[in-house]
């Protein structure tokens, strides 16, 4: 496996977020490290896992406690260092594409931009756009078809495809997958997880989907009250932890524990 890029890391640190009177996070820490094993975030719907992942991007602000990157708060990066952090660390959420993107644009000129933000970055650059689409199961003549031709599935696939193009060190997914079929999903799933293995990126991921989940990462925490209530391989967490929470995933989805066995 490629070793990190970067001795910078994501750093988490007793981190409250949310909005005043809205505090989903009260007490997170939490460390995504270039190089090492790709790690989740599990929990039930509204506990705060795309709250936590905005906070790594800088997206929102702590309430309390800190996100540093390489021992920097993330919040106060100025504009000079803004570019060398998005490039650093590329965050993918729920709607990418759908909103910030001219939807006139050809998936090729999407892709590229990812690639431009990695050379301006100072990040050297080997793969073309049609090796990131092929990676991720698009044809490479895929990269001629503007976006609002596209399906959702493809749409998320696109957007993967311009965060690895980025080349970071750090990649964060809020449900990067949701509009796959499941056997295409779990395809594209090992395809990302080789690709970033590849490029010595690590990895945080929050998904409902606990096969994905188990495909994925090496290690998840769960996210209940606001606070990390277990850790550890999935399979392990679900069969011997207690918490309620944890155990309410685990029966909401028993096929898939089952065939996690």
């Amino acid at each position: 496996m490629a070793g990190p890029k970067s001795v910078k890391s994501l750093h988490a640190q007793d981190l409250w977020a949310g909005y005043p009177g809205v505090e989903p996070l009260r007490g997170v820490t939490l460390d995504v490290v270039p190089g090492e094993a790709p790690i989740g975030v599990v929990g039930e719907s509204g506990v705060g896992k795309s709250t936590l992942l905005r906070a790594l991007a800088g997206k929102i602000k702590p309430l309390s406690g800190s996100v540093t990157w390489g021992k920097r708060p993330v919040h106060r990066i100025g504009p000079r260092d803004k570019r060398e952090f998005r490039a650093a660390v590329s965050h993918v959420g729920q709607q990418e594409l759908v909103n910030n993107v001219d939807q006139r644009k050809t998936v090729d000129a999407v892709v590229r931009a990812g690639l431009a933000e990695a050379r301006k970055a100072g990040r050297t650059v080997s793969l073309t756009v049609g090796d990131l689409l092929e990676s991720l199961a698009l044809p490479a003549s895929f990269g001629t078809r503007q976006m609002y031709t596209i399906s959702g599935g493809e749409r998320q696939r696109v957007a993967l495809a311009r965060a690895i193009a980025s080349r970071p060190d750090i990649l964060l997914l809020d449900e990067p997958l949701t509009a796959l079929d499941p056997a295409t999903r779990l395809e594209v799933a090992t395809a990302i997880k080789d690709v970033l293995e590849t490029l010595g990126t690590g990895m945080l991921l929050v998904t409902h989907d606990l096969e994905l989940m188990a495909r994925m990462t090496q290690t998840v925490h769960f996210l209940a009250d606001g606070v990390f209530v277990a850790e550890g391989p999935l399979d392990r967490v679900l069969a011997e932890s207690e918490h309620p929470s944890v155990r309410g995933l685990a029966e909401a989805a028993p096929l898939a524990v089952q065939r996690m066995r």
